[in-house]
């Protein structure tokens, strides 16, 4: 697998910018599309969702298994070590969660599950199960857990919905935005399969046979997908929400939303390892969006909500005037995202002790 000198690995990268373009889209069709717009606006935001978050959950999952195995492996780090960083490090994205939500979102529960929050839990979820990945038991019980971890859900979800009514600060801070259960499945699915192709590349297995066996099954679930979807909706509320688990205002993916969900990552893996692995087309803009998902997660919020739509009161009918905000956006997170290292590096300089701004910083 061919890197850059940083040691990223291309495809991950990009998987991570087309993830942050979909979170951008759905959340600047909330908030500068105006209703007159009709239905597509509604559509936009719906069928953008599945796009952005469960491809970032299931990211976490995929990438923490090359992450494990190239530091207790390639650099002979111990468990104890690897752990504690990977603990640290989901840790401090709750609290990061808790900020942008007074920042940007002060009207709702301050400690409710945002997708942030959620990244970080599972990264704490995931790290003690990361030594027994290598055995093909505990690979296919996770499997079943992270099937299970739907499933229980969508059959509970009448009576926690009752249960939930006479507990409101566990359904504010349990069960609001993207609650572990359910979403912890998609991170779940992401370290099994990440172990395996991990591993897989690791020992300098021929990678073909990996991400054709992803695509054929992608390609099946979006086939279930569509004849479901055309037999069960109703135009024109084909693609909504009215069979997926909403709970708390809070949107949650049915049976057959799953499948549109599944059949997308499955398809979108493998087709972005081609072009930029095999074809090596990477294009150094979608890299840059990928490689500081978290800082432009983070501030392309407070850009979209506070300043355009709250502070300067954009608000658009035409879809010209709003595709061009929406480019405009995208390369200006592009130029954040390229000064972002530079800015990094120099507040490491005045934060460090008089004579060790020299010294090496570790990455999370």
């Amino acid at each position: 697998m061919a890197s850059g000198a940083s040691g990223r690995v291309f495809f991950l990268d990009g998987l991570r910018g087309v993830a942050i373009i979909f979170m951008v889209v759905n959340h600047t069709a909330r908030w500068w599309l105006d209703l007159s717009v009709g239905w597509p606006r509604y559509h936009i935001i719906y069928l953008t969702l599945p796009l952005s978050a469960p491809l970032f959950l299931f990211l976490v999952g995929f990438c923490l298994p090359l992450s494990y195995l190239n530091s207790t492996v390639a650099r002979g780090e111990s468990f104890g070590q690897v752990a504690l960083r990977y603990l640290r490090r989901g840790a401090l994205l709750v609290p990061l969660n808790w900020l942008l939500t007074l920042l940007v979102f002060p009207e709702d529960p301050l400690f409710g599950g945002e997708v942030l929050q959620t990244i970080g839990l599972s990264i704490v979820g995931l790290t003690p199960i990361l030594p027994f990945l290598s055995r093909r038991s505990a690979r296919a019980l996770l499997l079943a857990l992270a099937l299970g971890c739907y499933a229980t859900f969508n059959l509970a979800l009448p009576s926690l919905r009752a249960w939930l009514a006479g507990h409101p600060v566990i359904s504010e801070v349990w069960f609001t935005g993207f609650p572990p259960w359910p979403w912890f499945a998609f991170p779940l699915l992401g370290a099994v399969l990440g172990w395996v192709w991990a591993d897989a590349h690791r020992k300098g297995t021929d990678d073909r046979a990996f991400f054709s066996a992803m695509l054929g099954a992608g390609v099946v679930c979006l086939a279930a997908f569509l004849p479901l979807e055309l037999w069960l909706g109703s135009a024109p509320l084909h693609y909504s929400s009215r069979r997926d688990l909403v709970l708390n205002r809070h949107w949650n993916p049915g049976a057959v939303t799953c499948l549109f969900i599944l059949g997308y990552i499955f398809t979108v893996l493998p087709l972005v390892h081609y072009l930029m692995e095999v074809r090596r087309y990477r294009p150094r803009w979608l890299a840059i969006l990928g490689q500081n998902a978290l800082m432009l997660y983070f501030v392309h919020q407070i850009i979209a909500l506070t300043l355009v739509r709250q502070r300067v009161g954009v608000l658009f009918s035409s879809w010209w005037l709003y595709v061009l905000a929406n480019v405009t956006l995208i390369a200006l997170l592009v130029g954040l995202g390229w000064v972002w290292p530079e800015i990094k590096r120099r507040a490491r300089q005045l934060a460090a002790p008089r004579g060790e701004t020299g010294a090496p910083v570790a990455r999370l």
